[in-house]
């Protein structure tokens, strides 16, 4: 089995789901891929079952009877990941705006550093291309600066959909039970990380990975609404973030 597993929730993704990028994750002998189902209403299930099949040992389906939003597909995938024994867990946007050899260096970041989190972050700087709308970028950083005050974290980018975990004790806590954000998950994971009743972790256990290449993919299904529970989310976090332990 492969020690490092990759979760990828898919959610009416027939049409945005390269196989080819999939394949490409497997690329590296160290990754299998956990394929979440999140109840899509199209052909996207039995695309992932065919992967899964040209695929044996390297890519698990997982399915949810219904849409639970990618937060909670992501905690089902990550959960999964670790019950097969995995070493280190990641997930990835199935638009792949962070290209397969990206992952691989947030993924290497874990060893490196060394971290128990490695995230990967957006940074705009001459000779990387990192291809972004204006206002997804000046949306997402008033965000990102919001998240890193909640979390008393200095970090720069939550929300790129490219993250790693080590294994660790609070990683199986966390994500032992549903997220209550729905759009904000990335920053309840953390939160859950940070404040943990028995092992929690500390800002040294985190790392964050400038991406050298990453791009706005078309079809995100991010509407306003969503950003204003997003922000929501983001004020239930801080205040738990803001609770002393015990």
């Amino acid at each position: 089995m492969p020690s490092i597993l990759i979760v990828i929730p898919c959610f009416n993704e027939e049409l945005r789901l390269d196989p080819t990028q999939v394949e490409a994750l497997l690329s590296d002998p160290r990754l299998g891929v956990v394929l979440v189902d999140d109840g899509s209403r199209d052909g996207t299930l039995a695309l992932l079952q065919r992967l899964a099949a040209e695929h044996p040992g390297l890519i698990d389906v997982v399915t949810l009877p219904e849409n639970r939003g990618k937060g909670e597909a992501v905690r089902v995938g990550l959960r999964h990941a670790l019950d097969r024994g995995a070493d280190v867990v990641g997930y990835l946007d199935a638009d792949f705006a962070t290209p397969p050899a990206e992952l691989f260096r947030v993924v290497d970041a874990i060893f490196e550093a060394p971290a128990v989190v490695a995230l990967g972050s957006r940074v705009r700087l001459l000779g990387r291309q990192i291809e972004r709308s204006p206002w997804r970028h000046y949306l997402g950083r008033v965000f990102a600066t919001l998240s890193s005050l909640a979390l008393r974290l200095d970090v720069y980018d939550t929300q790129c959909g490219a993250k790693a975990f080590s294994r660790h004790p609070a990683l199986l806590r966390a994500v032992a039970h549903p997220f209550q954000s729905r759009w904000a998950f990335d920053l309840e994971l953390i939160q859950r990380l940070l404040c943990d009743p028995h092992d929690p972790l500390a800002p040294s256990d985190f790392v964050e990975v400038p991406l050298q290449k990453w791009h706005d993919a078309p079809g995100s299904k991010l509407r306003p609404s969503g950003m204003t529970r997003a922000l929501w989310d983001l004020a239930l976090i801080a205040r738990r973030r803001a609770r002393p332990r015990g």
